[in-house]
């Protein structure tokens, strides 16, 4: 049956205790079909903005942990550069260290080599790289490679005595361990 604007499903049931002439006519309530689609559309709708703000959430994280990763990739991308440079450094300081002895050497060649030192010292500086200071220090084997032991009176056990080549790190990561030589106590006999 149709009135007008509105449709009403209208169901007509096959039962044997009403005549044919006399159908049951059964109209369900417009409103609360309408309430029942409300609803679903407002748990979907729901649905869906819990799931906006998952992805967006997760898209945010993303963006941090990328922004992160770049800024260590930029902060350790020389390490292999400046890991080169190190040998260079210990020749130069060798030769200080021998000139120095030698009362004969040009003096010049000596300053110049010492003013070389300090520029790449300076550069090495400006990339976060810090020699690991060692000598009179306490052993640790995650900054010092020991590659003697020698007994000693002057020095507690496990000290660092000497210091056959400098340590580095760049920023809070070790570069190279100083190669030392530790003390230990004398045997008493």
């Amino acid at each position: 049956m149709m009135t007008g604007r509105n449709k009403t499903k209208i169901d007509i049931t096959d039962d044997k205790s009403v005549s044919e002439n006399e159908k049951v006519v059964n109209t369900a309530d417009p409103l609360k079909e309408l309430e029942e689609k409300l609803k679903n559309k407002e748990l979907e709708a729901k649905q869906e903005h819990d799931r906006f703000l998952r992805v967006s959430a997760e898209f945010e994280n993303y963006k941090k942990r990328s922004a992160r990763e770049m800024s260590e990739f930029r902060k350790y991308a020389n390490e292999s550069l400046i890991s080169e440079m190190l040998t260079v450094v210990d020749n130069i300081e060798r030769a200080i260290i021998t000139s120095s002895s030698n009362d004969q050497a040009n003096s010049c060649i000596i300053e110049g080599v010492s003013l070389t030192l300090k520029e790449i010292l300076k550069v090495f500086d400006n990339f976060g790289v810090k020699p690991i200071e060692s000598l009179c220090k306490a052993f640790d084997p995650n900054f010092h490679q020991a590659v003697m032991q020698e007994e000693s009176d002057e020095h507690p056990d496990n000290t660092v005595i000497a210091e056959l080549q400098k340590g580095y790190m760049i920023h809070d990561r070790l570069l190279r361990p100083s190669m030392v030589i530790v003390s230990k106590l004398k045997s008493s006999n």
